[in-house]
């Protein structure tokens, strides 16, 4: 009698423990698609600032029609990427396209004291801030999934349902040095 009581405490507990090793991950799992949700959200916003701006810079920049055009492609790229690969690249591409754009635009010193070109500069800036803030806090989940995912209990249960590892949103080096220093505005 006292062996049939511990047998059934002892598959009572591996129930329970099994129920909140599951749990677990589902909800790092969620927590790493709602992370992606802030990174898509924030993305979205950038490539909408961008015709905006295009269109604002064109104003002033007529003979710049290579660089609109590139701008314009890096974005029709960025917003088609599917792969997590796919949406670095176009994102590091986007990004070297901007710089070039605000490049340009330190040529014009009345394109620079336009009140609508210094608010979509700063919108831009803003945006920029927030999706660097969302791809850390997505790196941050996926890598408490990963981790739980390759970790010694969860991983059993993570094995049983397949549960998936997921790519973490990598920066390129081009926008790596971009988001390591400070932007800065010269208004003349």
């Amino acid at each position: 009698m006292n062996t049939t009581y511990v047998i059934l405490g002892i598959v009572a507990v591996l129930v329970v423990l099994f129920v909140v090793l599951y749990n677990s991950l589902v909800r790092k799992r969620n927590n790493s698609k709602e992370a992606w949700s802030g990174i898509s959200v924030q993305m979205k916003r950038r490539y909408d600032l961008i015709p905006n701006l295009v269109n604002t810079v064109k104003g002033y920049a007529k003979h710049e029609s290579e660089l609109f055009e590139k701008v314009t492609k890096a974005r029709t790229a960025a917003m088609g990427a599917q792969s997590m690969e796919d949406h670095a690249k176009s994102e590091n591409m986007l990004t070297g396209a901007l710089k070039s754009l605000f490049a340009v635009a330190e040529n014009y010193p009345d394109l620079k004291a336009n009140q609508n070109f210094i608010h979509l500069q700063e919108e831009l800036t803003d945006t920029e801030d927030k999706l660097q803030a969302a791809r850390r806090f997505y790196n941050n989940a996926v890598k408490s999934l990963n981790t739980a995912i390759e970790s010694i209990p969860t991983n059993i249960v993570a094995n049983m349902f397949k549960f998936k590892k997921r790519e973490f949103f990598k920066l390129g080096e081009g926008e790596k040095e971009a988001a390591s220093k400070p932007v800065e505005t010269k208004f003349e």
